[in-house]
């Protein structure tokens, strides 16, 4: 039989876990823009019949997924902890990327330096966005979580899991893609210059995928909530 407290730190650092690598895989997939066709033939406004959308969208909506988790087991302060924490680690994995991207190439290595920096290593544009979505939208998150905790005193975890996703994935989306694919390619000179169109394009079909990974991961958040929850529930859930 496994320990109360051996179980809940298990899951702080799986859920620490998932949550940089969800972020930092985002970061690295951002650049790359991807495209679904929307099922049943259903056209949409401004998609028409298929989603554009950032590659870095199928990542971060994990990270939302960890928060929401973390911040139900472990309190506010703590997923805030995580969250700058997060941050920082990201301008670290930068870092260490530019560090090598920068450092002589041998000449029988397998990745020529073009292609390696070209995949590894997003514009500018990208980087400016992510960063500032990801500081107003992930705090965001973990004060709307506690927000709805408390007007609920305690029940409907779906509402809180669903209605801070739903409201900071919305800021992010936004935040992101007017950013990286309007404000810093006219403001800065870097990165492609997209029109009004593509834009809206972007924002709708990066928010609709991340409605839906909302809606959809709620029984995974009850279910990570209780495999890992501490023998005395209200001792974890009462955290500031």
């Amino acid at each position: 039989m496994v320990r109360s407290d051996a179980r809940t730190e298990t899951g702080r650092v799986a859920l620490v876990g998932l949550f940089v690598t969800a972020l930092v895989t985002a970061q690295l997939t951002a650049s790359k823009l991807l495209m679904f066709d929307v099922p049943f033939g259903l056209t949409l406004p401004l998609t028409g019949s298929a989603l554009v959308l950032p590659g870095a969208a199928l990542a971060y909506a994990l990270t939302f997924f960890a928060s929401d988790c973390y911040s139900e087991l472990y309190g506010r302060r703590a997923a805030q902890v995580m969250v700058n924490v997060g941050f920082a680690m990201t301008l670290v994995m930068l870092g260490l990327v530019y560090t090598t991207i920068e450092a002589p190439i041998a000449p029988f290595s397998g990745v020529g330096q073009d292609a390696f920096a070209r995949v590894l290593w997003s514009s500018a544009n990208i980087v400016v966005g992510s960063l500032l979505a990801y500081v107003v939208s992930q705090n965001w998150d973990v004060l709307a979580f506690h927000a709805i905790r408390e007007r609920t005193d305690g029940e409907m975890l779906w509402l809180r899991n669903v209605g801070s996703t739903a409201t900071s994935q919305a800021i992010d989306t936004v935040i992101f893609v007017t950013v990286a694919f309007a404000i810093a390619p006219a403001v800065l000179g870097v990165g492609t210059v997209y029109s009004t169109d593509q834009i809206l394009s972007l924002v709708v079909g990066q928010y609709l995928l991340k409605l839906a990974i909302a809606v959809v991961d709620t029984p995974f958040v009850y279910a990570v909530v209780g495999a890992f929850r501490e023998r005395d529930p209200a001792a974890v859930s009462t955290a500031d």
